[in-house]
């Protein structure tokens, strides 16, 4: 029996298993499923779960089960190419046949001096419940320092706003206007949003240094109780350690077919793949699609098309607390009760396709 071997449960293989299971996988083939949880984890819900207003099952997804999906529960730590082997942390061996290689990421801290040491993360389910317990046990009146104004970092903010109204929230944004790459309008929106519920949005922030409850933003120093760092991600370490090219972020190059270029047997989705979009959950969707059509080409002996078709992305959307949201779709704005329904919506649908 041939091994297809997944790395992660995150996004991108969660998209594999449901396009290959159940009818659409060799009868010589089986599939294994690597991962440290025993559930798929919303990530893009982190930032409710770190800031107390969902609970932990609320952001967790059940694997399916199928008699030729084999799970093992782990921490990767080799990726041998050469011998096509997967080496766990307990020295458990998995040979693959294909290998998807979807680790995921780490937040990518730029070098600043104690921001790894001295700031909580919502990279992963684990380190979201530390940042829970942190964050809604500070006393009331502290003062949370959230570095990056993305959207993790508006989400984390104004779900935090609502679930803990005592605290004094920073948002510290690099640019002179949050979200500065998509419409004024928009921006204005999430801007006034911040005002209006007393979030202090520190615009052409340069955080230069953490320190145990202190900020060094430029040559300002600001007494915090805690930090949240949401300022920029890069893959996992292993990844980046991998002998193959990488971009430089250290993502993994790939061929048109999201192999790496000189061992189709060996994909990258999602967090890890040098692809010309940010990463998402909406890009590793995509791409899982895409190297689902590879296999299943490869598979029956056929010719691949000269061409991959280009990722089309249908845009974003992101929440402001429970009652508010914002949308860019389509090169549309879309903001308030609207945007926010929608998100809620496309989680629903996310949740009953895959659970």
């Amino acid at each position: 029996m041939k091994n297809l071997v997944l790395l992660g449960g995150g996004y991108g293989n969660m998209r594999m298993l449901l396009r290959l299971l159940p009818n659409n996988l060799p009868e010589d083939m089986q599939i294994t499923l690597v991962d440290r949880t025993p559930f798929h984890s919303l990530k893009t819900e982190f930032y409710a779960l770190a800031s107390g207003t969902v609970p932990d099952q609320e952001v967790r997804v059940p694997y399916p089960e199928h008699e030729r999906l084999k799970m093992v529960y782990g921490e990767v730590v080799e990726i041998k190419l050469e011998e096509k082997e997967i080496v766990l942390a307990n020295d458990t061996r998995i040979p693959y046949d294909e290998v998807v290689i979807g680790l995921g990421c780490e937040d990518n801290y730029h070098d600043v001096p104690g921001a790894d040491e001295f700031t909580y993360s919502i990279q992963t389910i684990g380190r979201a419940r530390e940042t829970f317990n942190k964050l809604c046990g500070l006393p009331s009146g502290s003062i949370v320092g959230i570095v990056g104004a993305g959207l993790s970092g508006i989400e984390l903010a104004s779900e935090l706003r609502e679930s803990r109204p005592d605290l004094s929230i920073k948002l510290f944004d690099r640019s002179p206007r949050i979200l500065r790459d998509f419409p004024e309008r928009l921006s204005n929106f999430v801007q006034k949003w911040f005002e209006k519920h007393n979030v202090d949005v520190v615009s052409n922030s340069n955080i230069i240094k953490v320190g145990p409850n202190m900020l060094y933003n430029n040559e300002e120093t600001i007494d915090v109780d805690a930090v949240v760092w949401t300022a920029g991600i890069r893959p996992v370490e292993l990844v980046r350690n991998l002998n193959t090219e990488k971009d430089s972020m250290g993502r993994v190059v790939l061929s048109q077919y999201h192999n790496i270029p000189d061992n189709e047997h060996v994909y990258v989705v999602g967090d890890c793949a040098a692809l010309p979009y940010a990463p998402s959950a909406q890009v590793a969707e995509e791409q899982a699609e895409q190297i689902v059509q590879v296999l299943q080409t490869r598979w029956k002996g056929k010719e691949l098309p000269e061409e991959m078709p280009q990722i089309k992305l249908k845009g974003f959307l992101g929440s402001l607390g429970k009652k508010q949201g914002f949308a860019y779709l389509a090169d549309r704005t879309v903001t308030g009760r609207i945007a926010r329904l929608m998100k809620s919506g496309v989680l629903w649908m996310y949740k009953w396709h895959n659970g």
